[in-house]
């Protein structure tokens, strides 16, 4: 007579998943594979997941990879290795997108707010200051900024509102009078013909006046016609609307002569 081995046909009836033990003759028990459980005769992959887990971060997901083996990733809005995530202030990186002149507060995951810093104005993506420096930050309008201060002017530096006729950088730089004009000792008065007092004129109420008087003395003359907006019949607004805190600027592409 030789012992009946009970794990010998089909497993000895475990699961495919279990190991069939021969016990005593004719006899024998099932268990359950490493990352398995159950009784043997059925076995269940383990998912760590369910159970803390997994052991990931609780900012981190989990995720079972096989009988339980998981993976673990940082969710959005942190970085780490899965295992432990530290949040990501996007306001740490380039000022989380907002403008250099506004405070950036982060509010919730992936998410955070642009407010423009005092005596600025803007939506915080942009803020702009005062006329006098907007005037310095833009190209077009950086030599007239350097006129006015060599000729001591700091008019629009005040609380205003001011309008301002700008003449483009290289309109000033080029035209062979404002040499003259220096030399003179009159160029003051042609920068303060481009500056309007009081009001804080855009684009659209210009088209509705035909003459305002400049921090000069002397009126300048409005038209408007298919759409074009000129002063003094020669000098065109080419880029309008840059409002600041104190006011607006319009940059022309001539010089305005008292």
């Amino acid at each position: 007579c030789s012992a009946i081995d009970a794990c010998k046909t089909s497993n000895g009836g475990c699961s495919a998943k279990a190991e069939c033990r021969r016990t005593t003759p004719g006899n024998r028990v099932c268990i359950c594979n490493a990352g398995y459980t159950g009784d043997g005769i059925v076995c269940i992959e383990i998912n760590p997941c369910l159970e803390n887990n997994g052991g990931c971060d609780r900012n981190a997901e989990c995720t079972q990879t096989g009988p339980n083996q998981a993976a673990c990733n940082c969710l959005k809005g942190y970085s780490g290795d899965g295992k432990r995530c530290t949040y990501i202030s996007l306001c740490s990186q380039n000022n989380g997108g907002c403008s250099e002149f506004a405070i950036c507060n982060d509010t919730e995951l992936t998410e955070r707010t642009c407010t423009c810093k005092r005596n600025y104005i803007g939506d915080g993506f942009m803020c702009r200051g005062n006329i006098f420096q907007e005037l310095l930050r833009d190209s077009n309008t950086s030599r007239f900024y350097f006129h006015l201060e060599a000729s001591s002017i700091r008019d629009i530096a005040g609380p205003g509102p001011f309008t301002l006729f700008v003449p483009r950088t290289d309109v000033l730089n080029s035209d062979p009078r404002v040499k003259d004009w220096i030399a003179k000792g009159v160029m003051a008065q042609v920068l303060r013909y481009h500056m309007v007092g009081c009001a804080s004129l855009l684009y659209n109420d210009l088209t509705t006046i035909t003459n305002i008087t400049s921090l000069h003395g002397d009126p300048i003359h409005i038209s408007y016609s298919q759409n074009s907006l000129v002063l003094n019949n020669k000098a065109e607004v080419i880029l309008s609307d840059a409002v600041g805190t104190n006011g607006v600027i319009h940059i022309i592409n001539q010089i305005l002569v008292p």
